[in-house]
């Protein structure tokens, strides 16, 4: 199974090619739904950040808004938040690999905002970033609700540049023209990544996930 990884920088596409890479037919696994999920009514995470965070929650889930109010200029409280949040959304991950190779996937997609904040390229044998030119990105989250220049230029700061991201990556599709180009673009990387053979999965060899037990084979061992 191929693991292919999408991202960018706010405003440059990836939703738009998320859902195009669905149309395509490929599983997406979309770590930001899984954060929501996480942090929804009931979900897994809201004990352990409402304890991190007292005030935060309410009615049995995280109030996002609020909790982005405390953790967004505070890098201490940036970084207690992620430690509570990204091995339970790599394990999420992980149940969506599992699946998807239960069901005998080609390719496989991993949508992550932050893939190389994160390190989450370290699970994908190919990283798709979408990318667009400044003035169309800036347009495009400016006209989001509640979105102030000041306000995007601090995310912007928060984020590997659009042109690191475009060094590091396998594949670069520019989404600042039309649509049909983009889903021409990502339709061309599924066909080829349908040729190539997966190096991450089965996941033997690698560093098993915060809280993963990998079981290997019998007769065999891996470094």
């Amino acid at each position: 199974m191929v693991i292919l990884g999408l991202t960018g920088s706010i405003g440059m596409g990836k939703s738009t090619a998320a859902h195009m890479f669905r149309l395509l037919g490929i599983p997406v696994h979309d770590a930001d739904a899984a954060v929501h999920r996480l942090l929804g009514r009931g979900g897994a995470a809201v004990a352990a950040v409402e304890s991190a965070f007292p005030g935060v929650a309410r009615g049995g889930a995280v109030d996002r808004q609020r909790l982005a109010e405390r953790v967004f200029d505070d890098p201490a409280a940036l970084a207690r938040l992620e430690a509570i949040l990204h091995p339970k959304v790599r394990l999420a991950t992980l149940d969506f690999l599992k699946r998807q190779a239960r069901t005998r996937s080609a390719v496989v997609v991993l949508d992550i905002p932050l893939m190389f904040e994160t390190g989450g390229q370290q699970m994908c044998d190919a990283v798709v970033v979408v990318s667009a030119p400044p003035a169309v990105q800036a347009s495009r989250v400016l006209a989001r609700k509640g979105m102030t220049p000041e306000r995007y230029k601090a995310i912007l700061a928060k984020q590997v540049t659009d042109r690191e991201k475009r060094r590091r990556a396998d594949f670069v599709v520019p989404t600042g023209g039309s649509k049909r180009d983009t889903l021409r673009r990502l339709a061309a990387i599924v066909r080829l990544m349908r040729g190539r053979a997966g190096r991450h999965w089965p996941p033997f060899g690698r560093r098993p996930l915060p809280g993963e037990r990998i079981i290997q084979p019998r007769g065999k061992r891996h470094a």
